[in-house]
């Protein structure tokens, strides 16, 4: 029986990267006495597998990760038994039960929104011009024709018009919000939005400046819409 579970990394655990996250989910899973599933063969490990990986330095509120389980508890159960394993700054939020088809979160990650920050430092007298001209900046990008940018692989670096994968890029009070394209189609990360609108208000790009917040991650329905990974399940009762 598998299920996908909602959980938050925020705090000091942004600087734990994703393999440790998955070796902390690997413990967490014994030490609650949930009765996860294992595969076969001469090196058995746990059935479980992450959705779209948080870059180092990002803090979430809605990471996903799906595993297979023996026997079940109810979705309260499973949220209270997680969370008494956990650290400051790591907290599941929900879980729910899959239907036998559905495919893994990792695959059907469509988009995710986020918040960015633009950080106030000590002795930095440029900072609020600096964030008054970028937050000016946010509503006219996207009236561009093209929003080209260098995106570099581990194999080589080229321009890249990056304006079909931002979905909506607007203000939210003092944060700049970015719903983008997530996943195996297409992965646009907020940091190359931020550079593109360091490089149209003419601000050296400085990625340190910046605190990245994930607030959700989504796939496609039927209806084509984009809508929260926990809408494949339901919750246990």
């Amino acid at each position: 029986m598998k299920v996908r579970i909602k959980y938050t990394k925020s705090g000091h655990l942004k600087f734990i990267g994703h393999l440790d996250v998955m070796r902390f989910f690997q413990k967490a899973v014994k030490r609650a006495g949930l009765d996860i599933a294992y595969s076969q063969g001469f090196s058995p490990h746990q059935l479980m597998s992450f959705a779209a990986p948080l870059a180092l330095g990002v803090t979430s509120e809605g990471e996903y990760f799906d595993a297979e389980f023996n026997s079940l508890v109810s979705s309260d159960e499973f949220v209270r038994r997680f969370n008494e394993q956990m650290v400051d700054g790591m907290a599941v939020n929900d879980v729910v039960l899959l239907p036998d088809n559905a495919k893994n979160s990792m695959s059907i990650v469509a988009g995710s929104d986020y918040h960015v920050t633009i950080l106030e430092k000590d002795n930095d007298a440029n900072w609020k011009i600096r964030r008054e001209k970028l937050l000016e900046a946010v509503p006219h990008l996207l009236e561009k024709d093209t929003i080209e940018v260098l995106r570099k692989t581990k194999k080589n670096e080229k321009v890249e018009d990056i304006k079909p994968g931002i979905f909506k890029l607007c203000i939210d009070e003092d944060k700049i919000y970015m719903f983008l394209a997530t996943g195996s189609e297409y992965n646009l990360k907020p940091e190359s939005v931020m550079e593109a609108l360091c490089k149209e208000t003419g601000i050296e790009y400085n990625k340190f400046d910046y605190q990245v917040h994930r607030i959700e991650t989504y796939m496609k329905n039927e209806q084509g819409e984009l809508v929260s990974l926990l809408e494949s399940g339901t919750r246990i009762a």
